[in-house]
């Protein structure tokens, strides 16, 4: 088991109804996908806020964010960079917010 700290927007942390991070137990290597299926597991309204419940896909406007790089795009079984597995770093859900002039 891994340990990752998981940073959630705040929308995201009232509906879970806990602080800004979160800390989750992932089995093998922290990939995106572990990563949140841990996440739902312990948090369950989170199920369908952030990536699709049907289909697993990330939500349009959910951006993942590890180490400074954005895996948005990233395949969900890629590996998360070394720091997060070892608690040095988080990853970060974030919100994105779309509009403008």
């Amino acid at each position: 088991m891994t340990s990752v700290r998981v940073a959630l927007p705040h929308h995201l942390r009232t509906l879970a109804g806990v602080g800004a991070e979160v800390v989750v137990d992932v089995p093998g290597d922290p990939t995106i996908s572990h990563v949140l299926d841990a996440l739902e597991a312990a948090h369950p309204a989170l199920r369908g806020t952030i990536r699709d419940p049907v289909t697993g896909q990330r939500r349009p406007f959910m951006r993942f964010v590890a180490c400074g790089e954005d895996l948005s795009h990233a395949p969900g079984d890629v590996p998360l960079p070394t720091p997060i597995g070892l608690g040095a770093d988080v990853l970060r859900v974030v919100g994105a917010i779309a509009g403008g002039s």
